[in-house]
């Protein structure tokens, strides 16, 4: 047991001997590997959301009658579960009330149901990846938007 321990640690130092060629010899150490990078990129700086003065209010353009009316809208005769989702907040810049998931395979209208059951008709986007929701839409379904809720999709 001891003997096979013994070899077993040796053949394992063995290998490792070759890292250390050329010193003791009166060499320089051994070469830089050519594929590693030894610069680095330049810095990066970002700024939050509400940082550069623009608030989530500010970059919402849907209006209060527009969120209303799509809280309002009755449910569609035909429409079908499609499944349910976990939305993360799309880009700002994207205006309307609207969901972008993988669930869905053509642009529509649609709905959702948030985890409290308030329900908000949308528009209806097929998507790659993970799924996501307006600015517009999480502030009227009243999400956080740090949050990342599990939404039920519905649509014809």
């Amino acid at each position: 047991m001891k003997r096979a321990l013994l070899l077993l640690s040796l053949s394992l130092a063995v290998p490792g001997c070759s890292v250390f060629e050329g010193f003791g010899k009166g060499g320089d150490a051994p070469a830089a590997n050519p594929g590693l990078a030894t610069e680095f990129a330049p810095a990066v700086t970002t700024t939050a959301l509400g940082a550069s003065g623009h608030s989530a209010a500010a970059l919402d353009k849907t209006s209060d009658a527009e969120k209303a009316a799509a809280l309002a809208k009755p449910v569609a005769s035909g429409e079908r579960e499609l499944g349910k989702a976990v939305v993360a907040l799309g880009p700002p810049a994207e205006t309307g009330l609207w969901v972008q998931s993988v669930l869905v395979q053509t642009k529509g209208q649609g709905r959702v149901v948030a985890p409290g059951g308030k329900t908000l008709a949308v528009e209806l986007r097929p998507g790659s990846g993970g799924a996501l929701m307006s600015l517009s839409a999480y502030q009227a379904l009243g999400l956080p938007l740090t949050g990342l809720p599990e939404l039920t999709l519905y649509g014809n």
